[in-house]
């Protein structure tokens, strides 16, 4: 479902759903809520994202960063889980939980392995700070210095988020294999989840879709698309298939940044 962009006085002063947004790249976070929204074709309004803006600050309840959801007069949702909760209580159709508990644990499993603290997004977004300092790639040194200080990156855990990133590859191509051996296109039983619209919106960090359907600038691109051999190893092109299949059958094209 299409949004629309509003300035921070008309967006506090709605009902309804509103989101703060990075604008003009595919945070996959906030590419995942958007995706979730759609799906379940919950009208919302974007606000960009002014980590300067103290007013912006205080609704978000302290927070300088995105994706931050606002649902009536309820409380701010920071975290991909508690977005994700919120959506499936307000459109309960289509469901991106399943009913079934033991399904519905291994989806929110595979999620925080995708989204969570030292997941896939955590991860190689830590990997990409760790070479942009070092002048090797990754994230342009002035961007990696910020995102360094803002998430808890510690260069003595440098290697570790590289072969973390590479794990959790190799769990979603494993778990694609079986699935796929078990005669479904899903991560989990037979039909979209939460999983799906993560791990689409998360091949971002590591090969972002091409301009015409997600444009960004290019120096960004660069920093996102993984170029070290052991990550373009690990991308398995049934990992890319998924992700072309979930956007084309599920998600907006092109990309609204």
């Amino acid at each position: 479902m299409p949004f629309d962009f509003v300035e921070l006085a008309e967006a506090k002063n709605r009902s309804g759903m509103r989101m703060i947004v990075v604008p003009g790249l595919p945070s996959p976070w906030g590419e995942a809520a958007k995706g979730i929204f759609h799906v379940k074709q919950i009208p919302w309004v974007a606000v960009r994202l002014n980590v300067g803006s103290d007013e912006m600050v205080q609704w978000a309840a302290g927070h300088r960063s995105a994706p931050v959801a606002f649902y009536n007069d309820e409380s701010p949702r920071t975290g991909w889980a508690e977005i994700l909760l919120m959506a499936e209580r307000v459109a309960p159709e289509p469901a991106l939980l399943p009913a079934d508990a033991g399904d519905r644990a291994t989806v929110l499993g595979l999620s925080h392995e995708i989204c969570g603290e030292m997941g896939l997004g955590w991860c190689r977004r830590n990997a990409g700070v760790h070479v942009g300092l070092k002048g090797e790639g990754g994230f342009p040194k002035e961007i990696a210095g910020y995102l360094a200080h803002k998430y808890d990156y510690r260069a003595e855990e440098g290697e570790q988020y590289q072969q973390r990133a590479l794990d959790i590859l190799r769990l979603l191509s494993e778990r694609l294999d079986a699935q796929a051996s078990a005669g479904s296109r899903f991560l989990v039983g037979d039909s979209l989840s939460a999983a799906d619209i993560y791990f689409a919106t998360f091949m971002a960090l590591l090969k972002p879709l091409s301009p015409e359907k997600c444009p960004m600038p290019d120096v960004l691109r660069a920093a996102f698309e993984a170029t070290d051999a052991a990550t373009v190893e690990a991308l398995v092109p049934q990992l890319l298939a998924h992700r072309d299949f979930i956007y084309e059958e599920y998600l907006e094209l092109p990309m609204t940044l």
